[in-house]
């Protein structure tokens, strides 16, 4: 087994609550500026301890989501070792198969790998989500009025974590400045997504 992976998701992006491209249609502004934090709780990959550790994924996708040709820049833990670093990458760029390799498969261009420091919290519903110093977010989900229970997702055309259920959330501000992608924005009030994941190959 190549890897067995069990975190939390907390993404970001431009378009407008509730995300057209996890429903596979066209960006709500026709093209998409995300940013992903993937927290690892516990995991292995090929032998190497990479628990506790957090993988950013910026993205910009110029179109329909489903259509690939995306652009990333792929940001590892600045606490990662070396023999990490290449485990988390092994994975991430689709080297290993598996369901990471489903979202990779869409990508045209690894624009950079990058390591800084990233600030994955989740306390009580509220996340919060920082990468380097060119990205900020402040999310919650939407939550039933009786139950209290995070409004979910299961079974979309897409998903950045396939096969897991994602909860539909908001983001009170969303600030990303990735030049290699030219990208440059400040937001508040738009689509965020929370999730737990388990990814094996």
């Amino acid at each position: 087994m190549p890897y067995k992976l069990e975190g939390r998701l907390l993404e970001v992006c431009n378009c407008n609550i509730a995300c057209p491209c996890w429903l596979g249609e066209d960006p709500d502004f026709g093209e998409c500026y995300s940013a992903e934090g993937y927290h690892i709780d516990s995991g292995v990959v090929d032998g190497v301890d990479v628990s506790g550790l957090t993988v950013g994924v910026v993205s910009y996708i110029p179109g329909n989501i489903l259509a690939g040709n995306h652009r990333v820049v792929l940001v590892v833990d600045e606490r990662a070792s070396s023999a990490q670093e290449e485990a988390l990458l092994n994975v991430w760029t689709g080297k290993l198969g598996g369901l990471v390799a489903e979202v990779a498969q869409l990508w045209a261009e690894v624009a950079s790998v990058e390591r800084a420091p990233i600030k994955f919290d989740v306390d009580k519903g509220q996340g919060r989500l920082e990468i380097g110093s060119g990205i900020e977010a402040e999310l919650a989900p939407y939550r039933h009025e009786g139950t209290g229970e995070p409004t979910k997702w299961i079974d979309t055309p897409f998903s950045t974590i396939p096969g897991n259920p994602a909860y539909v959330a908001k983001a009170s501000l969303y600030r990303n400045n990735t030049p290699k992608l030219g990208i440059d924005l400040r937001l508040e009030g738009h689509n965020a997504i929370q999730g737990h994941f388990r990814f094996e190959a």
